[in-house]
Formats: C-alpha cells, structure tokens, sequence
C-alpha cells in the first residue's frame, strides 16, 4: 500500500517494485506511536484468527510473520485460540527491529526475531502454521516466499495470511492521479501493485500448495476530514515504497486538489469521508 493504491498482478519486474530498505524505515518511523493507528493490524488480526477456529488440527510451532507490534499473538491469547489449538510455540518476526521490540514487549513469553519475508531463515519441515497478517502486500517476490514458506511447513501444515488487495484506497487513489494530472499534467507512480483474489490463487498453487482458498474483504473506514487518513498511512508505516516513485514531494497545490476532490466526491451524509481498505484472506495447506 502506499499514499494509493491499485492492482498489477504482473510487474515487468518483480524482483524491484518495492524499495524494501524504505518500508523498513517507514516501520521504524511508525513504530514509537504505533498503537495510535494500529487499528486495521488488530481487525485483520482479529479476523485472522477466526478462521483458525474453523481448522480442526493442533498447531505446535507456529511463526506471526510480519507481526508488526505483535497484534496476531495478542488476538491469540484474547481468544484462547492459542490454547485451543496446541500452540505449544509461537514465533514472531518482523522486517523493522523497533516494531519487532514492541511485539516482544507485548508478549514477553513469545520468541521474537527480525527478518526479511523475502530471505526467511527457516529450516525446512520446521513449522505447523504460519500467520500473517497485513504484510506480504509489501514483499517484491511474492512468488518466492509462497514457496519458501510451503517449504518450511510440515506436511499437512497450514499457511493462513491476509494482504491488501487491489481495491484498496480506490478513492484516494483516484482523487490524486486526477489531481496530479490537472496541476502538474502527468501521474507519478504512486500506486503498489497489489494483487487480486485470483492471481492470490494462482500463486498458491504454483507454489506447491493444496487445497487453497481465496476471499476479499472490503473494510470501509471513515473520517472527519482526508487528511486524518494520510496521517493513519504514515502512522502505519503505510507511506509510498515504490521503487520508482518521485523523489520530491508531492506539491502543496497537488494535495490540496485531490483533498478538494476526495471530500466532493466520497463524504457521506454525516458529513465523513469513507476510505476502502481491500483485505484477500488465504488459506492453503502444505500436501502431506
């Protein structure tokens, strides 16, 4: 996700779409006042969790990859689920070192790491369940870690993870390319190229796995004003990571159009603004 956002299931280049240095410093940035915007990580989470429920298996060691502030465990532990499950294990890593803090501090007693989702360090056959929630959205080879994570899970194993989808921020999305063209006549690439319920599938199986399962969510969230939402991006660590993006600021003149623009065209009648957030929930088993 960015500023905005939109589907491209086929990047020219996938290995380069994401500056994956800048999402891990826009983490850290986000990390000190996270729980202030940390909102959508606790319903995705909460959501996530739900579907364990559905699963009629125990789960010994299972890894939160991309734990942001730890808000999967959490939703764990709420719930019983952990319990309930066999969670004998659980694992926590996250890409950004201050988020990773702030996870093991919300739950002392879970082993929490720093790591890469494109370069994970897991023995192969090492895990029962891998969650994840709201982070593969931001990893260049998508592909890639799909295998590397069907790899690390035992046979029968289970990999349940959410990612934002191609209609996320369809509104702010719009609001800016238009108001970019009309101040500065041409659109800068501020859209990540998230992928769709189908392409998800496809991946899924091409990666080795059984039995997967697909579904979207819309997640409609509102606001006073627009801006507030430009502010939970950045206090989500959300912000532009586009490899190619401008390196100079959007212009004053820019922002204030596509602020003009959201607010005529997306207010509801109580006078808020609504911003769609797009989460693909997957469900896919390691054969055994």
């Amino acid at each position: 996700m960015t500023s905005t956002a939109c589907s491209l299931s086929s990047p020219s280049d996938p290995m380069s779409v994401f500056d994956r240095a800048l999402v891990r410093r826009h983490r850290e940035r986000a990390a000190p006042a996270f729980d202030a915007h940390d909102f959508l990580f606790v319903e995705a989470a909460e959501r996530l969790v739900e579907r364990l429920d559905d699963i009629v298996r125990p789960f010994p060691v299972a890894l939160d990859l991309g734990c942001h502030a730890g808000a999967v465990g959490q939703a764990l532990e709420r719930t019983g689920l952990r319990a309930r499950k066999g969670i004998e294990t659980l694992v926590q890593a996250d890409l950004a070192p201050a988020l990773a803090r702030r996870a093991a501090r919300a739950l002392p007693d879970v082993p929490t790491f720093v790591a890469d989702e494109e370069w994970l360090p897991l023995r192969p056959a090492s895990l029962d369940l891998v969650l994840s929630a709201l982070s593969l959205h931001w990893v260049n080879d998508l592909p890639g870690v799909l295998v590397q994570l069907r790899r690390a899970l035992r046979p029968g194993g289970v990999l349940l993870a959410s990612l934002l989808g191609g209609e996320t921020l369809v509104e702010l999305r719009a609001c800016l390319a238009e108001a970019e063209l009309a101040v500065e006549g041409g659109v800068s690439p501020r859209c990540s190229p998230l992928a769709a319920v189908r392409d998800v599938g496809d991946l899924l199986v091409r990666a080795g796995f059984a039995l997967p399962t697909v579904d979207a969510e819309a997640i409609p969230v509102h606001y006073a004003e627009p801006v507030r939402l430009l502010a939970d991006l950045r206090g989500m660590g959300e912000s532009n990571a586009v490899a190619a993006r401008r390196r100079v600021p959007l212009r004053r003149e820019t922002l204030a159009r596509a602020l003009e623009l959201y607010n005529a065209r997306h207010a509801t009648p109580e006078g808020r603004v609504v911003a769609t957030f797009e989460v693909i929930t997957l469900i896919a088993w390691a054969p055994g």
